[in-house]
């Protein structure tokens, strides 16, 4: 999109932190110059289920820098939303 001088947009609506990091990682990228769409978690839950939850500052959501998607899982708050596990193995 940017060699081709496209413009590209990001955004999402009902994710938890999970994906409002990845969506905030990409929405960073070179080539994202159309306003994104990407909220605070609070908006839509209670409680997320990461340890740092998106919020916004000055109109915008800060892009984590941690490792991988840079969040980390609230292991007691996911136990709290969990209704059933399921093991899939080859």
């Amino acid at each position: 999109a940017v060699a081709a001088g496209v413009p590209v947009w990001c955004g999402g609506m009902l994710e938890t932190g999970i994906g409002r990091a990845a969506n905030a990682a990409l929405a960073a990228l070179p080539g994202f110059t159309l306003p994104g769409d990407i909220s605070a978690s609070a908006r839509f839950y209670t409680r997320d289920i990461v340890t740092e939850p998106a919020v916004i500052e000055d109109g915008h959501v800060r892009v984590p820098t941690g490792p991988g998607l840079g969040i980390e899982i609230d292991h007691a708050a996911l136990e709290a939303v969990t209704v059933r596990r399921e093991r899939i193995t080859r």
